[in-house]
């Protein structure tokens, strides 16, 4: 049973191990990425002073807007009564006139207001109407009899309609008062609250990287340490610190570096130990090897097998024992380069001509001839035979070797590429890296490695390049057949340019 996907790129069995783990993989690409320390720390102090800060806004506004209001609504009453008792004392008088009332309380300076005398409304101009006052403020007032205030809107502005009985005559009073300086008012306290709001939240999140900064310090060093071990400065070490926090950190991490410092020391010693101990039995070996190889002729033919097989394989031991004294001897630090202008070209047809496999094919771009780079001739000589080797054991002894510069037309040239081809079986995408770790013959073995070879060729390969100052890497053939290439790249400058 197959799975018939829209997309293209899933053709695997339903249930198999390559399904299961690319539907792995895109289920985990849909979930978010997780916030570094730094920005989960920023987040938290500028979410927090946001949050603060629309707090105190909110609860400010407010206490502002009711103490505003409440004072507001305190004054226009008390005005709209004064106002109101002088309209009722000039309806009270032996000749009343609703217009008496509104000329006094003109002359008094109250520009709105409208009085309802017998039925007839009066006021201090059109727009002040009774049409202007809200029906159930009317019914409740007259009707009831009951002061009462309501806000409405006039001319698209907030006006408070205060209502007012005058007991004494058959008449009502009515005052509107503008809320426009109220409005505004808020409105400006409105602002100034966003703006110190928004000064909080800048500083909440300026504190926030200032703390984050300083949080993160000890992080970073512990990551530049443990870079540094990385590296091979297995003496690095972290700074003790006053912070009772920190000092349990780097005392922690002091310990393991002092830890993983003897036991890397202890293991090159022991490599370095072994190797040395294996050299004087194995010379003692070679040299009997040689006798018998003398006497060969003389032997019977199966003797004469059993002897091409010791042969073998004292030749592949002093191999191992060679790749085991310069495995140590990086790890001790002792690797010091004879460093010489070398002309690539010319090199490279040296190293393949002393080579396991001298017939290799060499193809020079025209451009490569002119190249020179700075090494050692000795060990970068190994490297392409170890390169070289590693084609023949893996790559079904047909190899080519290429001596050419990167894509990088009409810029000065700076690198050179030497890369070896196989027609093996390649390497995966997944495994590249693993097969410049020392012993590796894992999942890589299976498909790439025979019975010859310990796994610390490529790993030698690897370790010469990166102290010329370059850098090596496996893919896929660039024709696209079957097989793989491994590139070294190397500082290089071109003569003649």
């Amino acid at each position: 049973m197959t799975i018939a996907p829209t997309d293209p790129t899933i053709e695997l069995p339903l249930g198999s191990p390559g399904w299961r783990r690319r539907l792995a993989d895109r289920i985990d690409a849909m979930q978010p990425r997780r916030l570094g320390l730094r920005t989960r720390i920023l987040l938290m102090f500028g979410l927090g002073a946001l949050f603060l800060a629309c707090f105190l806004a909110a609860t400010g506004y407010s206490f502002t807007r009711s103490s505003v209001v409440n004072q507001r609504d305190k004054a226009a009453i008390e005005q709209a009564y004064r106002n109101a008792q002088v309209a009722q004392n000039e309806l009270s008088t032996n000749n009343p006139s609703a217009q008496a009332a509104v000329d006094r309380l003109q002359s008094l300076g109250v520009a709105r207001f409208a009085i309802d005398y017998r039925g007839t409304w009066s006021a201090s101009s059109p727009q002040f109407g009774p049409d202007s006052i809200p029906a159930a403020l009317i019914q409740r007032v007259a009707g009831a009899g009951t002061p009462s205030r309501m806000i409405t809107r006039i001319d698209d502005k907030p006006v408070l309609v205060i209502g007012i009985p005058l007991t004494v005559t058959d008449a009502t009073y009515f005052e509107f008062v503008s809320l426009d300086d109220v409005s505004s008012t808020l409105r400006s306290v409105l602002l100034s609250l966003l703006f110190a709001g928004f000064i909080t939240t800048l500083a909440g999140a300026l504190l926030g990287m200032l703390v984050a900064s300083r949080a993160v310090r000890p992080l970073g060093d512990a990551a530049q340490a443990a870079k540094a071990i990385a590296g091979g400065r297995l003496d690095t070490r972290l700074e003790p610190s006053d912070d009772p926090d920190l000092r349990v950190l780097a005392n922690a991490f002091n310990d393991m570096a002092s830890a993983l410092q003897a036991r890397v020391e202890r293991d090159a010693r022991f490599a370095s130990d072994v190797s040395h101990e294996l050299r004087s039995p194995l010379m003692t070996l070679a040299a009997s090897v040689e006798v018998m190889l003398a006497r060969r002729d003389e032997m019977p033919e199966r003797a004469q097998a059993a002897l091409d097989l010791l042969v073998a394989d004292v030749i592949r031991f002093q191999g191992l024992v060679e790749d085991l004294l310069e495995i140590s001897r990086f790890d001790a630090g002792a690797i010091r380069l004879n460093l010489e202008d070398l002309l690539v070209a010319e090199f490279v047809r040296q190293a393949v001509a002393v080579s396991s496999v001298p017939t290799t094919r060499l193809e020079v771009t025209d451009r490569a001839e002119r190249v020179i780079i700075s090494g050692d001739r000795r060990r970068l000589a190994r490297v392409v035979a170890n390169l070289i080797d590693n084609a023949r054991l893996h790559g079904g002894g047909d190899a080519t070797v290429t001596v050419s510069e990167p894509d990088n037309e009409g810029e000065p040239l700076a690198h050179v590429w030497i890369a070896v081809e196989d027609r093996g079986a390649g390497v995966p995408p997944e495994e590249r890296e693993l097969v410049f770790e020392r012993f590796a013959r894992g999942a890589v073995a299976g498909r790439r490695s025979s019975s010859d070879g310990a796994g610390l060729g490529l790993a030698l390969v690897d370790e010469h390049v990166r102290m010329h100052g370059g850098r090596v890497w496996v893919e896929d053939r660039v024709d696209g057949q079957p097989g793989a290439r491994f590139v070294l790249e190397l500082p290089a400058e071109e003569v003649g340019v």
